[in-house]
């Protein structure tokens, strides 16, 4: 599978870096209470040649795809020049990825994400580690430790909704009639969709109001079922039967870019 290539990369990255945020729970729940995620207050320092032997696999395997060839040389290019560092790939207000690495390169959204998904993880995941715990209430679409949307959606044993950020590893409980896109609640522009075999547990909830979708994992079904990254990662079958239907996803997947709507 080809995100295995990503996963191989991800257990070369020191343990030790970055330094972990240690904010107590004061200082972060005083972020969430303002609706902002706490990378947007406290950016860690990441050196740009231990990202890069995260990218370098991964641009060899989006090249590998047919995706965006030029462009990606492009980005290769200034990454060597210094032009662009890490935080070019952090989430921003509606997007992953600052829009001057966009200009700059000719990259498509989607493929700058893929980019930093499979280059941020590690780094981040670490980072926000000893925050994680004093999680409250957080009631954005958005990641509460990153800012990234959420990438995929859990039922867990209780019932309840968790959001997955596949950017940082962060997760955060929300309602199950609300679009985290749009934010509509309206349940009338909710739909379920499975798959033709229908494989107990999964499903692909979807928003006729925003066309946005997300896939999903009854965990009380599926209660031996690996993280939200290997459960997503592990089904683009689900993935081409809601583009199929109109739908598209916040968080690309690879399927996106070597076969583009």
């Amino acid at each position: 599978m080809p995100y295995e290539t990503i996963l191989t990369a991800w257990t070369q990255w020191p343990a030790d870096h970055p330094v972990p945020l240690r904010w107590g729970a004061d200082a972060c729940r005083r972020r969430w209470e303002r609706g902002v995620s706490l990378l947007a207050e406290a950016s860690p320092t990441i050196s740009p040649v231990e990202v890069e032997c995260l990218l370098g696999p991964l641009i060899d395997l989006l090249a590998g795809i047919g995706a965006e060839n030029e462009a990606l040389e492009r980005f290769a290019e200034a990454w060597d020049r210094g032009e662009l560092e890490p935080s070019a790939l952090f989430p921003g207000r509606g997007r992953i990825g600052v829009p001057s690495a966009q200009e700059k390169t000719g990259l498509s959204q989607d493929c700058l994400a893929v980019l930093a998904y499979g280059s941020l993880r590690p780094a981040l995941q670490g980072y926000f580690g000893e925050c994680r715990p004093h999680l409250g209430d957080w009631t954005l679409g958005v990641c509460p430790f990153c800012g990234a949307p959420p990438a995929f959606t859990d039922l867990l044993e209780d019932g309840r909704r968790q959001l997955a950020c596949h950017l940082c590893g962060g997760a955060w409980r929300s309602s199950r009639l609300w679009c985290p896109y749009c934010g509509s609640r309206n349940a009338q522009h909710f739909v379920r969709f499975v798959a033709e075999d229908k494989e107990e547990g999964y499903a692909i909830f979807a928003c006729q109001g925003c066309h946005g979708y997300l896939k999903e994992l009854d965990r009380r079904v599926r209660w031996n079922a690996g993280s939200a990254l290997v459960e997503d990662w592990g089904s683009p079958h689900l993935d081409l039967i809601a583009r199929q239907a109109g739908y598209w996803r916040a968080a690309p997947t690879l399927l996106q870019l070597e076969n583009p709507a």
